[in-house]
């Protein structure tokens, strides 16, 4: 799949707020709402577009707890690891990684207590061999 400049700069303004309309799309972009229309048609019969998300305002979750947990996973068994992950609502985006560690979670937690039960819960998954938690202090940005 091709996605040329035009395209990106759609992408860009639909991950800034994805529920903006074509028309403001266009506008931002000074290209026509046809234009607009046809790309993002294009963007999600391609599987460039896979969703539309909500992203939750700070405020809503005040004092909730914020951490990257990265996970160490025995040999052979990150898909079993990564579907228990996935079943874990707490769990808000999970990578694999290079480097000392295979996979890096962002857990979500409304206090210290559940952030801790929560990296329990990781630890004890089968094919998990070790985690490490680092409490997130501030988002600089996020897109």
């Amino acid at each position: 799949m091709k996605i040329t400049d035009a395209d990106q700069q759609v992408l860009s303004v639909l991950r800034e707020n994805a529920r903006a309309s074509t028309a403001d799309i266009a506008r931002r972009l000074k290209l026509s709402r046809t234009t607009v229309h046809s790309r993002i048609e294009r963007l999600e019969r391609e599987g460039v577009i896979q969703g539309y998300t909500v992203r939750v305002h700070d405020a809503a979750e005040r004092g909730h707890i914020r951490a990257h947990i990265m996970i160490t996973v025995l040999p052979k068994r990150a898909p079993s690891v990564a579907a228990a992950l996935h079943a874990m609502p707490e769990v808000r985006a999970l990578h694999s990684v290079s480097g000392p560690f295979d996979l890096v979670a962002l857990g979500v937690a409304p206090s210290v207590e559940a952030m801790d039960e929560l990296t329990d819960r990781i630890g004890a998954i089968d094919g998990v061999e070790r985690t490490t938690s680092a409490i997130v202090l501030s988002a600089k940005f996020e897109r």
